[in-house]
């Protein structure tokens, strides 16, 4: 899918799902990262190898709880059972949780399961690394739920 109009309007589709799900289990959810900049510097980071480009898509708070949340839309693969993480990302992922500690950065994919950069990169006997090189591929039985991660939706209180 190289049309970027088209993955940045999927892109946007399923980080308007995350907020809607976080915000059912009772998170405040604000936008950040590359899509919230302006366009040219949008285009000037695509000109880059910066991890700026890789910034997480969301932060989020729950009481004193923080996260932030790199949104995944394509995945897993429907013929493999993997999610595929790129190389980039991932090094991006492990340099913002090193600068951001102890703020934890969450993948969530576009079945609404969870896994962080440390998971992907150390699940040897489940991950392999694409014959490129530029992918990490985890087995999708490594995923967290989203509840499980995140909480489950508030019950309204009975009057």
């Amino acid at each position: 899918m190289a049309n970027w109009p088209l993955r940045k309007e999927i892109g946007d589709q399923h980080e308007q799902r995350i907020t809607r799900e976080l915000e059912r289990r009772g998170w405040t959810v604000q936008l950040c990262g590359q899509g919230t900049y302006p366009l040219a510097i949008q285009d000037a980071l695509k000109r880059t190898d910066s991890s700026l480009r890789q910034f997480p898509d969301l932060i989020a708070a729950r009481g004193p709880h923080l996260v932030t949340i790199d949104a995944k839309t394509r995945m897993p693969s429907t013929t493999t059972n993997r999610y595929a993480i790129s190389r980039k990302s991932l090094l991006a992922g492990l340099q913002f949780l090193g600068m951001h500690a102890p703020v934890p950065l969450y993948y969530v994919f576009g079945d609404l399961t969870v896994l962080t950069p440390p998971e992907v990169l150390h699940y040897p006997s489940n991950a392999s690394r694409h014959s490129s090189g530029s992918y990490y591929l985890i087995s999708t039985h490594q995923a967290h739920r989203f509840d499980d991660v995140f909480g489950t939706v508030a019950t309204a209180h009975a009057a």
